[in-house]
């Protein structure tokens, strides 16, 4: 689905805010760039994934992008395979991780979507029981 006019609402969603520049670079290009350290599960030319240093579940790992996008709202059409390989990339560190009774993905967009780094990723929780509604 290509942009058109009026998409452009959706570019308010998770402004950055008042202390972060747009040149500031998020712990996420950090960790891609190997600036500082994470627990990486996979990475790949295209992505690479990570245990979460906050994590929700006994299983919480974050899959992201190499190339730098914003957020799901920032996506364009010429981003379709990318985001699909980060869905089978997610899938295949489920099964490496043994969550066969199940897990989830997450992707929080925006202020109130939950999105704290501004860097678009996928939560892969799993290892227990997770409850409905989220939140």
């Amino acid at each position: 689905m290509a942009k058109t006019e009026g998409d452009e609402v959706c570019h308010g969603v998770g402004d950055r805010s008042e202390e972060e520049s747009a040149d500031e670079m998020t712990i996420f290009k950090k960790i891609i760039d190997k600036e500082i350290p994470a627990d990486i599960v996979y990475e790949d030319d295209q992505c690479l994934a990570f245990r979460d240093v906050n994590p929700q579940a006994p299983v919480h790992v974050l899959v992201i992008p190499k190339r730098e996008i914003r957020s799901l709202a920032d996506v364009v059409e010429t981003d379709r395979e990318l985001l699909g390989h980060l869905l089978v990339v997610a899938s295949r560190i489920a099964a490496k991780l043994h969550l066969h009774d199940g897990y989830r993905t997450v992707i929080n967009c925006g202020a109130h979507g939950g999105q704290t780094v501004h860097h678009l990723h996928i939560h892969l929780l799993g290892g227990r029981n997770l409850d409905w509604p989220p939140g």
